[in-house]
């Protein structure tokens, strides 16, 4: 604890002791007096006269070191991070093998993610085919993540590797390629270790860049990437361009993407619980006045899941 006017406790310690010794010999004076005058003093009728004045002196310091304006910094538990959350809307997810498509339960899903997280969570929106648009940058406001959510339409191919660099691009603020050595790790992207990728997706790749590589990027940065399966491994038939391809949850590859970064994979299709991103926590320091400020403290997860489509 410290005080803002520390000179006032001085202040305050000078007027108290002052007060009690002012107490005191007017106190000797009185009881001279009486005993003088032949008036008795019963100990009962002394405990009733003095007790009040002794709440009153005892009270005094302590009103006169509030002036001092104490103040103290606590550590308040304070949920913060950066979520994006990586949409699929290549062909493939127009698949019905989930109600009312792929596409419709990959919305939902990071519809409900979205509207689970404390505002102290930013949340962008990178939706993907054979290319990736950043449709959402990270954001407090999670009315606008669900809203970019909802625009999704499905068309073109599938590429992960893209869809992953485009998200890692909007969380390093810089454009993010693979390097031209896979063994040499990027080590300008800094580390992020308060960010996460949450990537729902069918798995379904038939473009570059590779994938794998891509979440090896990813984890050098510090990066995880939570992945969600969307569809399942029985697969279902799409008509692209007057033709009927078959499609189905490619779980090996999301398995690789979530693991090459150390974090997990869930099927939509059978799992009742998300994955949790991970963000960081920051210990918010509060004074007596009010002012808050922020510094790095143990790392915590929101508690927040969402339940799957169709369970």
């Amino acid at each position: 604890m410290s005080f803002m006017y520390p000179l006032v406790l001085v202040v305050a310690g000078v007027v108290s002791a002052a007060a009690v010794t002012a107490y005191v010999l007017i106190q000797r004076r009185r009881s001279a007096a009486m005993a003088a005058a032949g008036l008795p003093q019963t100990r009962r009728g002394a405990i009733r006269r003095h007790l009040p004045y002794a709440l009153i002196l005892a009270a005094l310091p302590l009103l006169l070191g509030g002036l001092a304006r104490p103040q103290a910094n606590l550590s308040v538990p304070h949920v913060a991070g950066t979520v994006v959350l990586v949409v699929d809307a290549s062909n493939s997810m127009m698949a019905k093998d989930l109600e009312p498509s792929r596409l419709g339960a990959a919305q939902q899903a990071a519809t409900d993610f979205a509207k689970s997280q404390p505002s102290t969570v930013d949340i962008g929106v990178v939706v993907f085919g054979q290319q990736a648009l950043t449709t959402q940058a990270p954001s407090s406001d999670h009315d606008e993540a669900v809203a970019a959510i909802r625009r999704l339409k499905s068309g073109g191919g599938t590429s992960l590797g893209q869809a992953i660099l485009a998200a890692l691009s909007v969380i390093v603020g810089k454009p993010v390629s693979l390097p031209d050595d896979p063994n040499v790790p990027q080590n300008d992207l800094g580390y992020w270790g308060s960010a996460t990728i949450v990537l729902f997706s069918d798995g379904e790749n038939t473009a570059g860049p590779d994938a794998a590589l891509a979440a090896g990027v990813a984890a050098d940065a510090g990066v995880h990437i939570e992945t969600v399966g969307v569809g399942t491994t029985k697969g279902a038939t799409v008509e692209v361009d007057g033709f009927q391809l078959a499609t189905a949850l490619n779980e090996d590859l999301l398995t690789t993407i979530a693991a090459t970064t150390g974090a997990t994979t869930t099927r939509q299709a059978t799992r009742r619980r998300w994955p949790r991103p991970r963000s960081r926590s920051t210990c918010a320091s509060r004074s007596r006045k009010s002012r808050w400020s922020s510094r790095p403290c143990s790392p915590v997860r929101p508690s927040s899941c969402l339940r799957s489509a169709g369970c």
